[in-house]
């Protein structure tokens, strides 16, 4: 199991400056990261500390960050889509994220999905043959994400189907999934390989796996043997040191 540092959260109490943060990773036996905003990065010391500690980018978010349940600002994100594709290859990451936005007033459910898949069929295309995957990402609404659109991964993997692009996946998120009252095998099934990125984090809380309740090493475990093959992201904050975060969610999770 490959494990991949969200280092907006990860090393974030050991130093404000963000690119230290990937140095910081791979001394903690890490070898890939990940994390959200590009356009507020300084994306050459993101990418000289990656060539220094022979670190992979798992993904980033895909900017602006725009609700796509709004027509009105498809062509915003699909331009902004275009410069996010760029600074992927460039890094190297194979996935960006994007979130479906907030469930707008006076539109329809229906409506508002019919968007998401307009904007993702259309995304699809700018997406083809750069080797990029966009992962849509279902958000809990119950905790951190009050008004959100989607916060079904059933949902999610029915806008995936519909669109049916191989440009376009799922961020499966445990934690969202687990506050929402999912259970992994239930929502997964028969589904696992429109997966393209996993996030773990414990609840209540959202801090390291062992620090909750979460049956999240059994959920990997079926995850895996489904046919997951990618990293799981660590998206977490940590509880103490980074590092002995680390220590107790690799006790937890490596089965």
């Amino acid at each position: 199991m490959r494990f991949s540092a969200c280092i907006e959260m990860l090393f974030a109490p050991e130093t404000e400056i963000f690119a230290e943060r990937i140095g910081l990773a791979a001394a903690a036996g890490l070898e890939v990261f990940e994390f959200w905003r590009w356009t507020n990065k300084d994306i050459d010391a993101i990418e000289m500390a990656m060539r220094t500690h022979d670190m992979t980018l798992a993904g980033l978010v895909a900017e602006p960050m725009v609700p796509l349940t709004d027509p009105d600002q498809h062509d915003a994100f699909l331009s902004g889509l275009v410069q996010s594709v760029a600074v992927a290859q460039r890094l190297g990451a194979k996935v960006l994220i994007a979130q479906a936005g907030d469930d707008l007033p006076g539109r329809s459910r229906p409506q508002q999905r019919a968007a998401i898949e307009a904007c993702l069929l259309r995304a699809a295309d700018v997406l083809k043959g750069t080797g990029v995957t966009l992962a849509l990402e279902p958000l809990n609404t119950l905790i951190d994400h009050k008004g959100y659109f989607l916060a079904s991964t059933i949902e999610g993997l029915d806008i995936i189907d519909n669109v049916g692009r191989a440009e376009i996946g799922l961020l499966y998120d445990l934690y969202h999934s687990m506050v929402m009252g999912e259970k992994t095998a239930e929502v997964l099934e028969g589904r696992v390989d429109r997966i393209a990125h996993i996030h773990v984090a414990d609840h209540l809380g959202r801090n390291q796996p062992g620090t909750g309740q979460l049956p999240l090493a059994a959920a990997l475990k079926w995850l895996f043997a489904n046919g997951y093959k990618g990293c799981v992201g660590l998206e977490y904050r940590p509880i103490g040191p980074t590092a002995a975060a680390l220590a107790q969610t690799r006790r937890e999770l490596e089965v």
